[in-house]
């Protein structure tokens, strides 16, 4: 039998459920990109207030694709959750109540225009908010250059500008807009790229929305790895159900918000989130020291030929390089908030990579470099030489992503990244790559810097001994 709310009763009493009468829930957040890290994190969190607040189930809308509703919506929107710790556990998430694409189109803005929807959530890479260099919306890609001319949304600030034209009509009120992904200050950036647009197109809705939305920031985080078949396998065999799309997360999971809403705000403290004045201070720790361990990680582990982190984890002079990277090189650039002890924090950060449970493939943190390093590493970089502090173990992972792509370009493998004509074209010449400003911006002109990747990427060389690199 398959995963619907017709088949919840026949799950183990060791599968985890819904506590909560579906057929009572309003979806009061539409959520726009739900893939896998929506469903293992904010999904599951919203999954644990619903028995005392009903208001809050979700409306996933999947602009680019049409498999998360062709997969859930036989399941009635459930899907299996597993948890790898030191014991795997399961639960069965039911919080999408409504599974939209983009071929719904009058749906799509009639939920958002909605008064009860009060709040819209994203998660769709840096790519997804088609920002320039400076942060703004890029005027210039060709997806906005049609929308500014009146054509259908495709974009997210297409889209989101249309439906906040329609609550407007429709006098649905003030709303909240917040971004669940990996950018820096993301609820700065996600609003230049929806009032940029609104402000082109229609200057009356931009001052509404100047009014009457708030788009607070958020550090989000949890190890998802992708689904696989033996996660399927897992599940049918602790569930007794097929699920037609299992998500699976490392135990751990933090969501930290500003507390900056428009108006009613979800009781997500409730499961465990946790509401701030400044999301920044968190925000740094996590996009520096986590992903820019991931990402070092993953590009040097692919050149000496890992798989996952847990592997990488367990290549001793790539394991000590990312610890010595992160507490002599990335900690000096943070100032934690008050309430983090940013030693302890890297402690949990190292343990959660080794997690045996845990098979996160390299490959997979390895797509889109040109939208994360420049977060996760260029920033960084400037702090350490502001500062006057060594940069020659940070430009390793620079150096490795240049040979990773390198090798992509030789085998003609596919490199996953919105800049991958131009980066492909540079590929083997390190100098043209790191005069790319859209990735880069001053820093390929700091000769101190140029110097250190230069000399780090002749030790990564084909046939050199990687583990010397690692100092």
């Amino acid at each position: 039998m398959n995963l619907s709310n017709a088949t919840l009763a026949d799950l183990p009493a060791s599968v985890a459920r819904p506590d909560y009468d579906r057929t009572t829930l309003t979806p009061g957040i539409v959520h726009i990109g739900p893939g896998a890290f929506h469903r293992a994190h904010q999904a599951a969190y919203v999954d644990s207030i619903l028995a005392t607040d009903p208001r809050w189930a979700i409306s996933a809308v999947a602009l680019n694709s049409t498999g998360v509703a062709d997969a859930l919506g036989p399941q009635d929107g459930l899907y299996t959750l597993a948890l790898l710790d030191r014991e795997t556990s399961y639960r069965v998430i039911g919080s999408i109540t409504e599974l939209l694409t983009a071929q719904r189109r009058d749906a799509i803005l009639s939920r958002i225009a909605a008064p009860t929807t009060r709040l819209v959530t994203t998660t769709v890479t840096e790519k997804g908010y088609h920002l320039d260099g400076s942060g703004a919306l890029d005027m210039e890609h060709p997806a906005i250059v049609r929308e500014l001319t009146g054509a259908e949304p495709s974009t997210l600030s297409g889209w989101l500008v249309a439906g906040l034209a329609a609550r407007r009509a429709a006098g649905g009120g003030a709303i909240t807009l917040m971004s669940c992904d990996n950018l820096a200050d993301n609820g700065h950036r996600f609003r230049r790229s929806v009032r940029d647009l609104a402000a082109a197109r229609d200057p009356d809705l931009a001052m509404w929305i100047d009014d009457n939305v708030r788009f607070p920031s958020t550090m989000v985080d949890s190890i998802t790895p992708a689904t696989d078949d033996a996660l399927r396998a897992s599940v049918r065999a602790a569930t007794g159900l097929e699920d037609a799309w299992p998500i699976q997360r490392e135990g751990f999971a933090q969501w930290v918000i500003e507390d900056d809403f428009a108006g009613d705000r979800p009781p997500l403290d409730a499961a465990g989130v946790q509401f701030t004045r400044d999301v920044r201070g968190f925000e740094n720790a996590k996009l520096r020291l986590l992903n820019g361990a991931h990402s070092t990680l993953a590009y040097v582990g692919l050149l000496m030929g890992l798989v996952t982190v847990r592997d990488a984890m367990t290549c001793q002079p790539l394991a000590a390089f990312a610890e010595r990277l992160m507490r002599q090189d990335i900690a000096p650039s943070i100032q934690p908030p008050a309430e983090m002890d940013l030693p302890a924090y890297i402690d949990a950060v190292l343990a959660r990579f080794a997690n045996p449970a845990i098979a996160h493939q390299l490959a997979q943190i390895a797509w889109d470099g040109s939208q994360k390093l420049p977060y996760r590493l260029c920033d960084t970089i400037r702090d350490a030489r502001a500062a006057g502090r060594s940069v020659d173990r940070l430009a390793v992972p620079i150096a490795a992503w240049f040979r990773f792509l390198e090798l992509r370009k030789m085998s003609g493998e596919k490199l996953v990244d919105p800049r991958a004509e131009a980066l492909l074209a540079r590929a083997g010449e390190p100098a043209a790559l790191l005069a790319m400003r859209d990735v880069f911006g001053d820093l390929g002109e700091d000769a101190v810097f140029v110097a250190a990747v230069e000399r780090a990427y002749a030790a990564l060389a084909p046939g050199e001994d990687l583990a010397a690199a690692l100092v």
